[in-house]
């Protein structure tokens, strides 16, 4: 579905990425490990069309993505949740949402079907809808930019550190929740500092540190690494 192939990727004379290669299959749940720094947004940004790659290929849907602009690769099915959530704080919950569809404005039909899909995914947000959307706790706050990101109707759903700032209950149930959009249909990559929650909804993992992937696997294999335990899970 998705192939990265030898991606490098520089700011000025600094390389953010070295040669990454990593793929995920139609259908696949996959999170990409590494502290704060590594390059798991510079990943997502490339893959986005938000930076270019100074080498490498970059394939989605057997298409070479590398050079398209961001609505185009939206367009060819991929949409990110950003860290941080990037939402319009004044604007009603609703309008937040509507705005994730714009690719499909024209299609009345789609989008209420896409809305209400949202809504049985995050039933708060219904009740919310007419709020601003900066008036919400944090962790409705990221439902809100996970569910602006499905808007699109993506095929690839990129989240970027959803679980920063959520207190645990409202970890568990997130995760949950993009597990549940995960056997839908919707294919997943996962850039988490979690490595304990991600590992227990993702069917394989990449440990990337200083730009640079240096471990894959499934999750059970990653999960019994004694050093990714000890670097990200804390046992």
């Amino acid at each position: 579905m998705l192939k990265l192939t030898d991606v490098s990727v520089r700011y000025g004379s600094f390389e953010a990425l070295h040669r990454a290669s990593m793929q995920i299959g139609e259908g696949e749940l996959i999170v990409l490990l590494g502290a704060n720094g590594a390059g798991k947004s510079t990943i997502f940004r490339t893959i986005s069309g938000l930076m270019k790659p100074s080498s490498g290929t970059i394939e989605f849907m057997g298409r070479r993505i590398n050079n398209m602009s961001p609505d185009k690769i939206v367009q060819s099915g991929i949409a990110q949740c950003p860290e941080g959530r990037k939402l319009f704080s004044g604007m009603s919950v609703l309008k937040n949402l509507t705005l994730g569809a714009y690719i499909h404005r024209k299609d009345k039909v789609s989008f209420e079907k896409t809305l209400q899909w949202v809504f049985e995914l995050f039933p708060i947000l219904y009740e919310k809808r007419e709020q601003a959307a900066g008036s919400l706790s944090g962790g409705q706050q990221q439902m809100v930019a996970i569910g602006r990101a499905l808007m699109a109707r993506p095929k690839l759903l990129l989240l970027d550190e959803p679980s920063v700032g959520l207190a645990p209950l409202v970890v568990q149930s997130m995760f949950d929740t993009i597990k549940e959009i995960n056997q839908q249909g919707t294919s997943v990559m996962l850039a988490e500092q979690n490595a304990y929650a991600a590992l227990q909804i993702a069917h394989r993992g990449y440990v990337i540190e200083e730009g640079r992937i240096v471990l894959e696997g499934t999750s059970e294999m990653l999960n019994g690494n004694e050093e990714v335990r000890k670097a990200y899970i804390g046992a």
